[in-house]
């Protein structure tokens, strides 16, 4: 099936080739280079060619950037990054005016007027009001402002007028000694200097009229009386000499053209059947990556049609670019990408993780999606919307302030005195318990995580923890006790003993009991539970350390506890996890029972087993296969 749909894509290629003519014999190229950008067409052209296209480009090959006019007779900007119906615009002199807090910056009025041939649509633009504050019309103004600006924001630092705004509502309306303007923003936070930004994101689109006449091989122009017209054939020579010669050429390249179009297409199928016959490896995984391709992009539409409305926002790269402002606030990496600090038209700020490209074939993009949208809980982070345009892929979550668990528990204290004191940290514990029984218990759906650690759980800015990242995720109805896994998954240090070792006893929602539990110890600890870069010999196996301290009744030596309170919170951590750590799936806890663990008084708590296991050596580690998150 595969090799038949391969064949009919190659030969589909092979008619257009052959029927591709109209603009061919143009003077104008069908793509051109200027600076970065590579393979440009219309309705973009050099500005040595302006017949070519609708915005033209100059200073190719000048630094930083080269020149972009929109409009015949407009103004010239830098053309920063270019994408399928979008460009977006550096305006130099605004950069100056607002890096030194300069009022000129106010001068501006960025507008561009559609013309018969194309509609422009500026994202990022602003409406304000600039309102002009001497003596003689102060009186005016105030009755103006009582007026119209009833709960906007004014900016008065400049002198002879002040600025009013709106964000991101804008002004509609225009009073007496007021004009408007519109800038670019990349911000709804700070003063008004900052908020402005000299990058601007056009979207265009070509008329009807216009896309129909060029791709019949015409040039987009208007009569006398400024109406649109289609001109076909304007460069063909008049004279019969002049005629005949490019007629001759005209042919010779179709000939060309398609002879090597045949050439090309005879070479591919004959190496397509060699490769078939021998059974390359490379052929096998070529067919796979092409029909995973495509399952992915079914499974992402199928999620769309069984959500309906319910399905979170689906965002456009164009407009993850623009509400990360091009990326410029990293808060973050790892192996599968990176987080960008953003924020939404209604100046809701949000964590963008833009995945990487080659990372797996999207299985773990559509599991978060899907797992992550079926929740509704304080302490599940929520996700906001996602994109899968080609091969970019990302997902926009609420914004954690505090960031992630990890960078308070490991992080070196002095003089004894912990980052996050005993109420708080018992207070996470407790959060992440709740959050797992929802996953495990309160949704239509059983959702396993499979990968709980320090590192994916985030902190708001009460310090209220909040569970993501579900790339390994795996659903199942709530009647499964077991699931099954074609592989490990999960990371070195929190993954249950029976995902590697199957003869230990089922996977199921107590697989999240054990990674739980062992991310407790360490918050307790301020510490890995086990270094694998010390020797082995030396190495001390902290789970084993506190077990012991517990079963001769002596103070667990845990830093920065200042009253028996704490004690009494820190004990009833351990004692849970400790049940929650043991190597049998049966002998662990649900996370029902792990909060009445947490819920209820020391006294009450019984005492688990030794946990045996899984201190897992360096040898261990290393040839363990499993999915790093």
């Amino acid at each position: 099936m595969a090799i038949t749909s391969f064949v009919i894509f190659l030969l589909s290629l092979l008619l257009i080739l052959v029927q591709a003519k109209g603009r061919n014999a143009s003077t104008c190229p069908k793509s051109f280079s200027c600076g970065n950008f590579t393979d440009l067409s219309f309705p973009f052209s050099l500005s040595t060619q302006p017949d070519c296209g609708m915005m033209s480009m100059s200073g190719c090959d000048a630094k930083p950037y080269p020149r972009i006019q929109l409009v015949p007779g407009g103004e010239w900007y830098y053309a920063l990054e270019m994408h399928n119906s979008s460009v977006w615009l550096g305006d130099p002199k605004l950069q100056t005016t607002l890096t030194q807090h300069k009022c000129q910056a106010f001068n501006k009025n960025f507008s561009i007027p559609n013309s018969h041939f194309m509609s422009f649509h500026m994202v990022n633009i602003n409406k304000f009001f600039k309102c002009i504050s001497t003596s003689n019309n102060a009186r005016n103004i105030t009755h103006k402002k009582n007026d119209h600006f009833v709960g906007y924001n004014m900016y008065k630092g400049c002198e002879g007028f002040n600025i009013y705004y709106n964000l991101p509502k804008g002004a509609d309306n225009l009073p007496t000694n007021c004009s408007l303007i519109r800038l670019p923003i990349h911000s709804t936070h700070g003063d008004l200097f900052n908020m402005l930004g000299p990058e601007i994101l056009i979207e265009w689109k070509l008329s009807d009229e216009c896309n129909e006449c060029h791709y019949g091989g015409g040039q987009c122009q208007t009569d006398k009386a400024n109406k649109f017209s289609c001109q076909k054939d304007a460069k063909t020579p008049t004279s019969s000499t002049d005629q005949r010669k490019v007629t001759t050429k005209r042919k010779m390249g179709e000939l060309i053209l398609v002879t090597g179009a045949s050439l090309s297409t005879v070479g591919l199928l004959a190496l397509l059947l060699f490769c078939f016959r021998q059974k390359k490896l490379w052929y096998k995984y070529l067919i796979r990556f092409w029909e995973s391709n495509a399952e992915d992009h079914q499974k992402v539409e199928e999620f769309l049609k069984n959500y309906g409305s319910y399905a979170p926002n689906r965002y456009n790269y164009t407009d993850i670019k623009r509400i990360t402002n091009r990326f410029r606030s990293k808060l973050g990496q790892g192996g599968f990408g990176n987080v960008y600090r953003g924020s939404l038209r209604n100046g809701s700020e949000v964590a963008v993780k833009v995945l990487n490209e080659l990372k797996g074939s999207g299985e773990d993009f559509i599991n978060e999606v899907a797992s992550i949208s079926r929740t509704s809980h304080v302490n599940i982070v929520s996700l906001v919307g996602f994109c899968f345009e080609g091969h970019k892929r990302a997902l926009v979550y609420e914004f954690m302030p505090n960031g992630s668990l990890e960078k308070f528990i490991y992080e070196e204290r002095s003089n004894g005195v912990r980052q996050l004191g005993w109420p708080i940290l018992y207070k996470i514990a407790l959060g992440i318990a709740r959050g797992l029984e929802y996953l495990h218990r309160g949704c239509n759906t059983r959702i396993l995580h499979f990968d709980i650690k320090p590192h994916n759980i985030l902190l708001d800015e009460d310090f209220c923890p909040k569970v993501s990242d579900f790339g390994l995720a795996k659903m199942c109805m709530k009647q499964e006790s077991v699931v099954s896994m074609l592989g490990p998954r999960g990371t070195i240090g929190y993954i249950a003993p029976e995902i590697v070792c199957r003869n230990l006893g089922g996977v199921s929602h107590k697989s999240d009991v054990y990674s739980y539990g062992m991310m407790v110890l360490e918050m307790v600890g301020g510490r890995k539970n086990v270094d694998v870069g010390v020797d082995r010999t030396s190495e001390i196996y902290f789970p084993h350390w506190l077990y012991r301290r517990i079963e001769l009744d002596e103070e667990l030596q845990l830093i920065g506890i200042m009253n028996e309170e704490e004690n009494e919170c820190a004990k009833k951590m351990v004692i849970a996890s400790l049940w929650c750590i043991q190597t049998d799936p049966s002998n662990r806890p649900s996370m029902s029972k792990v909060l009445e663990m947490l819920e209820g008084k020391l006294d009450s708590l019984q005492m688990p087993p030794k946990p045996y296991l899984f201190s897992p050596s360096r040898s261990e580690v290393d040839s363990s296969v499993v999915e790093l998150a």
